[in-house]
């Protein structure tokens, strides 16, 4: 066999109602929807090519061009736990390289775009770079990274059992592009970089302190609301709902971590003056913005493309100080 080689894009994902806590094989304990981004994204290339020993799978992985052992050793664990998944990998030696277009671990759902990414292009060996099945994507997807469900589609998305949509499941994730009002497709997602160091806990270690915390029960109760609620909101193109929901949201996942056992909290000083900064400037103008976070200090400002150039002028008069070197990146619905 000669050598192959597949590259595959994958975005990152920001939820508006968020997931917080698992259980079983990386089940979601609620619902959640995000939007999928655009500028935000891993591009993953894999050059594969045939080895002696059909029943192994060898690889080497290179992230941002330097050997990652970290990353490779999550991959080699990933694929040993779900070998039923992938017996067409059998036989195969698999140079992984990958790149982000944003900072790794800041809160910008980086496993979500780096581990569908990989997954696009596992699938892509098997099916011969022709179409792949986007539901056995993001099923697989979940396998790896809980947030990789969401990314393989494009628009906005939903993840986990809600029973006004029989199609969706907690094993994989559906689109919703086809449900929401034609505003929510133009909408900006601008992302004020706080900070671009690694979070000091990680989401993994995050889900993991919801298995004993004490509003555990209610958060999962408030979000399935929260889901339901959201879907009319995005049929009706309502944006004062939309808002409500994920800012509220936005405040419930970081309260979540301030009260864990033990406690943290990945917000920063700069944190707080962005999103207070955002609020005066919403009574200021009306616009219809709002903020969310992910597990991250980083502030993401959600508005649809109709105010765009008003707050795009906020955000290099005012914002962009409160940023580390100035720095934010400017993303959209994708």
């Amino acid at each position: 066999m000669k050598n192959n080689q597949i590259i595959k894009r994958s975005p990152s994902n920001i939820a508006i109602v968020k997931y917080w806590g698992k259980h079983g094989n990386q089940l979601p304990n609620n619902p959640s929807i995000s939007f999928t981004l655009n500028n935000c994204f891993t591009e993953t290339k894999v050059t594969y090519s045939q080895i002696e020993n059909p029943n192994s799978i060898e690889m080497d992985f290179y992230f941002e061009g330097k050997e990652n052992q970290a990353f490779k050793s999550k991959i080699e664990k990933y694929l040993q736990e779900n070998k039923e998944h992938f017996t067409f990998l059998n036989g195969l030696h698999l140079n992984i390289e990958s790149y982000n277009s944003f900072p790794h671990s800041s809160g910008i759902a980086s496993s979500a775009s780096s581990m569908s990414a990989l997954i696009l292009c596992l699938l892509g060996i098997k099916y011969k770079d022709n179409e792949i099945n986007l539901q056995e994507a993001s099923y697989l997807s979940r396998l790896a990274s809980g947030s990789a469900a969401r990314s393989v589609y494009p628009t906005m998305t939903l993840w986990g059992k809600t029973p006004s949509l029989p199609e969706s499941s907690d094993e994989y994730a559906i689109s919703i592009a086809d449900m929401i009002n034609p505003v929510f497709k133009t909408y900006h997602d601008s992302i004020l970089i706080v900070s671009s160091k690694e979070k000091s806990v990680s989401s993994r270690a995050g889900h993991s302190l919801m298995n004993n915390h004490p509003m555990a029960e209610n958060r999962y109760a408030t979000a399935r609301k929260n889901t339901e609620d959201l879907l009319t909101i995005l049929k009706q193109g309502d944006l004062e709902g939309f808002i409500k929901i994920a800012e509220s949201e936005a405040n419930q996942l970081h309260d979540l971590m301030a009260t864990s056992t033990p406690s943290y909290t990945l917000k920063e000083e700069n944190t707080i003056n962005i999103i207070d900064k955002i609020l005066e400037f919403r009574k200021e103008t009306c616009l219809p913005i709002c903020y969310t976070l992910d597990a991250g200090p980083n502030v993401h400002l959600l508005y649809p493309d109709s105010c765009s150039e008003q707050v795009h002028s906020f955000i290099d008069e005012v914002l962009k100080n409160y940023c580390f070197n100035n720095k934010w990146i400017d993303d959209n619905n994708g």
